[in-house]
């Protein structure tokens, strides 16, 4: 069984926000997380919360399968 990859996570979150441009810090107040969290799961120190995940997922429209890298499409 594979581990959770912290990068491929990062690099989606980034290219999400990106897409959307949207800061770390408005998508931190939209989703009343802290821009620390953001900025950790983006550089791959932490890993985001179930809570969390569900959060993001919601708010870009996407898979939180997607967002993990089990899939590589939305």
């Amino acid at each position: 069984m594979e581990e959770f990859d912290r990068k491929i996570f990062g690099e989606r979150l980034r290219t999400l926000r990106a897409e959307k441009n949207i800061g770390q810090n408005e998508l931190a107040k939209v989703l009343n997380l802290s821009n620390a969290s953001i900025s950790y799961w983006e550089t791959g120190k932490q890993s985001p919360t179930a809570e969390a995940l569900f959060k993001l997922a919601q708010y870009f429209n996407v898979s939180s399968d997607y967002l993990i890298g089990l899939k590589s499409d939305w």
